[in-house]
């Protein structure tokens, strides 16, 4: 049987190596850190270790750093659904036979390959309050009323936030969808309407069950992205107004940038800890769906 494998098994060393060299010791080594001092006053007189002191900080400070962890989680849910559901449709629609399919799946999926950088100094200045694009179309049209300080207000930043980002991701949401909708027979479907099923009845009893992997990978794309999300906020609000739209990886680059080293990966190793506890999770429902 040995004989009969394509490649030996020591080819899996190099790999093996690199994950332990540039992930696993890394990891370990930030979070042996984030139970010291360590920050810019401590390199010439050594480290000390502070047990729990970071993360008891971390939630404790009245400098809210707990709520970059309750935003972090928020926007990962919330990302994901204003991406998945949209891009579904969009999917089915486009899918359909709709003429210029190839146009608009063009159009759909061009901004997900656009640098976060351009992105920002873009929607900085469309969401501009004085002079920016949005608001001069709203007043320009007569509904000057509706104008608002798209980046600065309390009230209204997030929902910002969310339709820049779900701008820039539901083309690539969008074509995953596609690739498992190509993958479904026709016959389905057929069979479906001649005993009357309308267009959600399919949706529901064919479409959806027969897309759990497309699915699945969005999910698990989605929620790896909201997660580790930085870009979007910090282009966009820089963790503005205030600190109302920090997230665990904003709080983590300033701390860092302030030279609290230790907290600073402390906010990484709860970040750490969550994606391996939300990737084991969906390791397990994937599982468990590939059994059925």
């Amino acid at each position: 049987m040995n004989k009969k494998k394509v490649y030996p098994q020591w080819f899996l060393l190099a790999p093996l190596v690199l994950y332990v060299v540039f992930f696993l010791f890394p990891s370990i080594l930030g979070l042996f850190y984030s139970f010291t001092d360590w920050s810019k006053n401590t390199p010439k007189a050594g480290l000390n270790f502070v047990g729990f002191q970071n993360y008891v900080e971390i939630f404790t400070s009245n400098k809210n750093y707990a709520d970059g962890i309750l935003n972090t989680l928020k926007f990962t849910v919330i990302s994901n659904i204003v991406k998945i559901i949209p891009a579904l449709f969009l999917a089915i629609i486009l899918y359909e036979g709709l003429r210029g399919m190839g146009a608009y799946r063009t159009v759909f999926y061009l901004p997900s390959i656009i640098p976060f950088v351009i992105i920002g100094i873009i929607f900085t200045s469309v969401l501009n309050f004085k002079n920016g694009m949005l608001n001069g179309a709203l007043e320009a049209i007569g509904l000057g009323a509706l104008k608002q300080k798209w980046l600065s207000d309390l009230n209204v930043v997030w929902k910002s936030i969310y339709m820049v980002d779900a701008w820039r991701g539901i083309g690539y949401v969008m074509t995953i969808f596609m690739t498992g909708l190509s993958a479904i027979d026709k016959t389905y479907y057929e069979a479906a309407k001649v005993d009357g099923a309308n267009f959600w009845q399919r949706l529901w009893h064919v479409t959806l069950p027969m897309m759990r992997g497309a699915i699945m990978i969005n999910l698990v794309f989605g929620i790896t992205y909201g997660l580790k999300v930085f870009d979007i906020v910090y282009v966009l609000t820089n963790g503005g107004p205030g600190h109302a739209t920090e997230v665990m990886t904003t709080y983590s680059f300033q701390l860092y940038g302030a030279g609290q080293y230790g907290l600073s990966t402390a906010f990484n190793s709860i970040l750490l800890l969550i994606t391996a506890i939300v990737g084991i999770l969906i390791v397990r429902v994937m599982s468990r769906k590939g059994e059925v």
